[in-house]
């Protein structure tokens, strides 16, 4: 009996070794290896980020988003000049240089237009897709999350690093309702670019467009219960450290003067919506719940 185990383990190790030298033959692995994009400019060359243009991003976005968040990545993709414009403008990026002083805002902006650009840059490079998740590989194969990197004065940064060691660093829970991963459950993609001057502003429109959407926030007065979406369970902690202080960070953008009062108090129970990671594609339109 020990034998024949032996020899069992032994034909799984094999035909896993043989599986493995077929996909990395076969080439889908090879986005395993690292993708950037960007450009590595010499370091007398990189400026601040106050210096940093972002129109050319703004019009593209004006272009293809609708006021939902909605994209129009057909277009885009087969559109030869605009993809070269994004392409432009991630090179653009690529000339800041993070050690130069900035003000906050602007560095708060940049990184959001960079997280935002280049995710949907990454969705470009695999349309027509479904969702994101669809390039999400856990053990073998291409990540956009960790894989697709943006090169920002000579170094280069995956989406995670800009979101996790960059973005939540800067203290500002209200990131979550501005970086877009592609899907339907994510805040609206804003068809602006942010800007160092309306950044706070941007911030603050989108948040409470996020809680007035009921795909992200229900109330359940006669329950006494919040629905909320799970990016607040997944960065509940970048917005306090127990509910109650989460909830009271939430209240001034909830859509009305009851829930902001549940939500001081306390006095509410949470459940969390399950998220919808279909892609946040126009020829999905009329597919989901917009506005309540």
């Amino acid at each position: 009996m020990k034998t024949f185990s032996k020899e069992i383990i032994a034909v799984l190790v094999i035909t896993v070794a043989i599986a493995i030298v077929m996909i990395v033959n076969s080439g889908n692995v090879a986005a395993a290896s690292k993708v950037y994009v960007g450009q590595n400019v010499s370091s007398n060359a990189q400026v601040s980020m106050d210096q940093i243009n972002h129109s050319s991003w703004d019009m593209l976005l004006k272009k293809y988003v609708d006021h939902n968040g909605y994209v129009n990545y057909k277009a885009w993709h087969a559109s030869s000049a605009d993809q070269k414009a994004l392409t432009a403008y991630l090179n653009q990026l690529s000339k800041a240089n993070p050690k130069q002083p900035a003000r906050n805002n602007a560095k708060l902006a940049f990184w959001i237009n960079a997280y935002n650009a280049v995710t949907v840059h990454g969705i470009l490079r695999e349309y027509p897709t479904s969702s994101i998740r669809n390039h999400t590989a856990k053990v073998i194969g291409y990540n956009i999350w960790k894989d697709l990197q943006l090169v920002v004065g000579g170094q280069a940064i995956s989406l995670e690093g800009i979101e996790h060691q960059i973005l939540r660093k800067m203290n500002e829970p209200r990131i979550h309702f501005a970086i877009v991963c592609a899907s339907i459950g994510c805040p609206r993609l804003l068809n602006q670019a942010y800007t160092a001057s309306e950044v706070e502003k941007q911030l603050d429109v989108n948040t409470k467009d996020f809680f007035s959407r009921p795909q992200n926030f229900r109330f359940d007065q006669q329950n006494k219960r919040f629905y909320l979406s799970s990016i607040l369970s997944w960065f509940g902690t970048d917005f306090g450290a127990n509910q109650a202080v989460q909830l009271k960070t939430i209240a001034p953008w909830l859509p009305d003067q009851t829930v902001q009062n549940a939500a001081r108090q306390n006095s509410v129970r949470i459940s969390f919506l399950d998220y919808n990671w279909k892609l946040n594609d126009q020829a999905n339109l009329g597919r989901v719940a917009e506005r309540r």
